[in-house]
């Protein structure tokens, strides 16, 4: 039996809090490994990285996700008893559902549309602003899109607390102190108001459009037949609404290629042969979004002769894989074009997670992410002018989620004449 390089530190969950992007990586490297056990969170945790460590990890005969996440996650990001804690029929049963609102893509261009509006909308008002936060403008817009298209009702009043609550949901899910908890009140705030939406969907007191995804989580059922449990399927709404709006993470990225890569800007500008979906793809590789996933073994097995026993936590490196240098010559070069021979591989590219998103748990909401930050990047790059003053746009790989720490600062917004 092979022996795997250990981490001898009694607990290393500072020193991943510290990198959550680059840990496992880094340690990979020292140990010359694709897997290293190591301490955390007090508990024994195999970490892996790269193409074929995802392949591994999105085996769903070798792992579940049943109690793999840390609960301060459930508790802000994800919500307690959603689809991303299901294994096997339940998951597959509940995530269909996801994939019918979220990968149909007459649904995905309706999203987008509505997006591009307020987009519009939102221009016109910061041409008489002197400085906006693009960040935090974005938040806004896509909660306002993704309520208007999931059959949310959204009074005017409502929008700047809603996108706050939304917003922490993932801005604060890996802070520690104040935010956290913040994050948790956010949490029963946003699901007690969706609660309510589903129970007066169920009552007949309001009337969901037909297609929508609000009408969708409040009669779907479960294996049994039976309506879930109304927690569960606020929830579930919730996991619509909010990884759409941190979306805005990305389209802040997007902001940042564009100024830091002025050659690339011109040519998503012209968009010949498409090219603005080779730059969002290599803005997904490049930039850090989320940092790991977590699982636990199923059984006991082994691989490349180490063991994996039973109930131990194991976390696949999103970060890393993305920027291995088997699969990607010169990882850290920002270059849109290696896309264009990207040969699809559903291992080595997972800035949202691994495999076939209709049988693992690869996000999905992948498509819309990839959409959003297309139109986006379009109408940065020639439907917008302005300027970005001195700020500074050094990427804050502590936070999690990682940003420009500026949040990316906008000032002289007009629209394109």
């Amino acid at each position: 039996m092979t022996q795997m390089p250990h981490d001898t530190h009694f607990d290393s969950t500072l020193s991943l809090l510290n990198d959550p992007y680059r840990y496992v990586s880094k340690q990979s490297d020292t140990y010359g490994s694709d897997m290293f056990r190591a301490r955390l969170l007090l508990q024994d945790t195999i970490c892996m990285t790269g193409t074929e460590a995802a392949e591994l990890f999105y085996n769903e005969s070798h792992f579940i996700r049943k109690g793999a996440m840390p609960g301060r996650i459930q508790q802000t990001l994800l919500g307690v008893d959603g689809v991303q804690g299901l294994d096997d029929e339940a998951h597959k049963h509940r995530k269909q559902l996801f994939m019918s609102l979220l990968m149909n893509p007459t649904d995905v261009q309706d999203l987008t549309g509505i997006a591009e509006q307020y987009w519009r909308i939102y221009v016109h008002r910061w041409a008489y602003i002197d400085r906006i936060v693009l960040y935090d403008e974005v938040c806004e817009i896509l909660t306002r899109a993704v309520c208007e298209w999931a059959g949310v009702p959204l009074a005017e009043e409502e929008v700047k607390r809603r996108t706050k609550e939304l917003k922490a949901l993932f801005g604060y899910a890996g802070s520690v102190g104040p935010k956290h908890w913040w994050a948790r009140l956010a949490r029963w705030r946003a699901t007690r108001w969706a609660q309510k939406l589903i129970e007066q969907v169920r009552a007949d007191h309001m009337i969901a459009p037909e297609e929508s995804a609000l009408r969708a989580w409040a009669l779907h059922r479960d294996l049994n037949g039976n309506l879930l449990d109304t927690h569960v399927a606020a929830t579930e709404l919730l996991n619509i609404l909010r990884p759409t709006v941190a979306v805005a993470v990305f389209v802040t990225f997007v902001a940042h290629a564009l100024h830091q890569y002025p050659e690339a800007c011109q040519k998503v500008a012209a968009n010949e042969d498409d090219y603005v979906t080779y730059f969002v793809q290599e803005v997904r590789r490049v930039y850090p979004f989320f940092p790991v996933v977590a699982a636990r073994v199923r059984d006991d097995f082994q691989y490349k002769g180490c063991p994996f026993h039973k109930g131990t936590r194991v976390l696949l490196d999103l970060y890393g894989t993305n920027h291995n240098a088997g699969p990607w010559q010169d990882p850290d070069v920002f270059r849109p074009e290696r896309f264009q021979e990207w040969d699809g591989d559903l291992f080595n590219f997972i800035p949202q997670g691994g495999g076939n998103a209709f049988n693992t748990h690869r996000c999905p909401g992948e498509n819309v992410a990839i959409e959003l930050m297309k139109s986006a990047a379009l109408f940065l790059a020639r439907d917008l002018t302005y300027t970005l003053p001195e700020q500074n746009l050094q990427i804050d790989y502590k936070r999690l989620p990682a940003l420009p720490k500026s949040h990316i600062i906008l000032t002289d917004v007009q629209p394109h004449r």
